[in-house]
């Protein structure tokens, strides 16, 4: 078996950038670039599956399965990373009525094109996916495979998120990090120093997430706010989409609308309102993304709301 190499990180390092533009009440607001890991695995997801596919090689499993909805960051990782290594992949996708449309979703006609074959189920369906029956069916189906859950976050999902923190962020008093299913920030809370606060920014109605902090770390140095999720996962509104390009105008660097851009927005705002403490060094993840601002900006154009700039 041939020794196993996972894709080379373009930035090695990848860069923490000040962002002079956005400065309220003396604090000092930084990002790290996660996005410029790799240009089609990048940010968490090129973290969360780093030692999965390690494991899935190590196992000697030649197929990935995994599950998402029409736009979903993960799908296209996943996908991309299989053709890289030589993986079999499938997507177990979320709506039966997206089979017709694989050609209209960039997401997902890109998925296509890597290989990945693209399963599509009800939503009533999908809800039973962490079944054993559910599970058994897929085994049935699709043969042997090497199971990567939405989201794509496990054990080995949050070992390669700490990896996200190293000793050129240890100056930083907060760390701000998007929140999905909470995996990211469960490896980022293990890896922080007993002297930071990380600060969740849920992109979902809620801080159940929590829980799964929980899981993987007895740390308390966290905490999780959906004050900023505008709604719901995927919502956002055209407040949202002028603030994404005004912060693209300003500094040069796109944020998604699903993750980043609500993080930073919510950012802000608490800067305005003084919630940090005076002084202090902020640092900002930017987890990628950015594949999804094509679809985003296909379903705005729809409703004639303003689009994302690229």
């Amino acid at each position: 078996m041939s020794v196993f190499k996972f894709p080379k990180i373009l930035a090695t390092n990848p860069q923490i950038e000040f962002i002079s533009n956005v400065n309220f009440n003396g604090y000092s607001l930084s990002v790290l670039r996660e996005d410029t890991i790799h240009p089609k695995v990048s940010g968490n997801k090129y973290r969360k599956l780093k030692y999965n596919l390690i494991e899935a090689r190590k196992l000697e499993q030649d197929t990935l399965l995994t599950f998402g909805g029409a736009y979903s960051n993960h799908i296209a990782a996943v996908a991309s990373a299989g053709k890289m290594h030589g993986f079999k992949t499938v997507g177990i996708i979320r709506g039966e009525e997206l089979s017709e449309k694989i050609n209209e979703n960039p997401t997902l006609t890109f998925a296509k094109s890597c290989g990945m074959e693209l399963h599509f189920i009800s939503r009533t369906t999908y809800k039973m996916k962490d079944s054993l029956e559910f599970k058994a069916t897929l085994k049935s189906d699709f043969g042997d495979f090497y199971l990567l859950p939405e989201g794509g976050t496990n054990q080995l999902a949050v070992k390669g998120c700490e990896e996200i923190l190293s000793e050129a962020t240890k100056r930083y008093d907060y760390i701000c990090v998007p929140v999905g299913t909470g995996g990211t920030m469960a490896g980022i809370v293990e890896g922080a120093q007993p002297h930071q606060s990380v600060i969740g920014y849920s992109a979902l109605k809620g801080t159940f997430q929590k829980e799964l902090v929980q899981k993987f770390s007895e740390k308390q140095n966290y905490s999780i706010t959906d004050s900023y999720c505008f709604g719901g996962y995927a919502k956002i509104d055209s407040s949202l989409v002028r603030f994404i390009n005004e912060f693209n105008d300003q500094t040069g660097m796109i944020l998604d609308p699903v993750y980043t851009g609500k993080m930073m927005y919510g950012i802000v705002a608490m800067m305005k309102n003084k919630y940090f403490e005076k002084n202090s060094h902020i640092l900002a993840i930017h987890t990628g993304g950015l594949q999804g601002i094509e679809g985003m900006n296909q379903y705005l154009k729809k409703k004639n709301a303003p689009q994302i700039n690229l």
